[in-house]
């Protein structure tokens, strides 16, 4: 299993457009993928599991993908937060 962590950015959190597409890449891979906020953990290939923990601008999460593509889907996982979302 691997785990990555990453700071929100954005003026509105982790919104529906953002948690669309990430959802979209967790999806294109195998591995089991989560999501973890304040306590709680989702299933990141559920655009409900992750709309529900309303992450704000700010917040500190981490990703973790356990899987034979583990590596692949956290870089994937990875990019989209850089790109839309944080750091």
């Amino acid at each position: 299993m691997k785990e990555k962590k990453f700071t929100i950015t954005d003026d509105t959190g982790v919104h529906a457009r953002p948690a669309t597409l990430l959802v979209n890449k967790a999806g294109q891979y195998e591995s089991e993928i989560e999501m973890h906020y304040n306590g709680k953990t989702v299933n990141l290939k559920s655009i409900m599991g992750v709309m529900s923990l309303g992450v704000p601008k700010g917040a500190e999460i981490s990703v973790t993908a356990d899987g034979s593509d583990e590596d692949q889907a956290l870089q994937g996982v990875e990019e989209v937060i850089k790109e839309h979302l944080g750091e």
